[in-house]
C-alpha cells in the first residue's frame, strides 16, 4: 500500500473510531425499567436485549479498528493474518479493518481457521 492509502485509511478508521466511541457512551437504553403493566415490561426487556446486542456489536467493530490502526503503526495493514498475503485493495476500502483476505475470512467465518485473538494482537508487535 502506499502512504497516501494507508493515511486515507488510518482517517476512516479514525472517524469510525470516533463514531463508535460515542455511540458506546449513551447505555440509557440498557437501564432496567419496572413498568405497571407485564405486557409493556416484556416490550421494554425486548428493547432492553436489542440495545445490548448492538452495544455489543459497536464494542466488537471498534475493537477491530483499534487492531486495524495498531496494524498501520506496525507497518502489517493489508496483510492477512493467516496467510500473510495482501489483502485485495477493493477489500481494504470497503471493510478497513479487514484483518484477513477474502479466502482467509470465508474460513474463519466457516470456523475452519481458529482465531486466537491474542495471536492477533501480538501479530502488530
Amino acid at each position: 500500500m502506499t502512504k497516501a492509502e494507508l493515511e486515507k485509511a488510518k482517517k476512516v478508521l479514525e472517524a469510525k473510531m470516533a463514531e463508535l466511541s460515542g455511540s458506546l457512551r449513551n447505555r440509557d437504553e440498557i437501564v432496567i425499567e419496572k413498568a405497571p403493566d407485564a405486557l409493556d415490561e416484556v416490550q421494554l426487556a425486548g428493547e432492553r436485549e436489542l440495545a445490548i446486542r448492538n452495544l455489543d456489536r459497536d464494542s466488537n467493530m471498534l475493537r477491530q479498528i483499534r487492531r486495524a490502526l495498531d496494524r498501520i503503526a506496525h507497518d502489517t495493514y493489508g496483510i492477512c493474518l493467516h496467510c500473510e498475503e495482501e489483502i485485495s485493495p477493493k477489500r481494504v476500502v470497503a471493510v478497513p479493518w479487514a484483518a484477513y483476505c477474502i479466502k482467509c475470512q470465508e474460513q474463519v467465518d466457516r470456523h475452519e481457521i481458529t482465531v486466537d485473538e491474542s495471536a492477533e494482537l501480538f501479530a502488530a508487535a
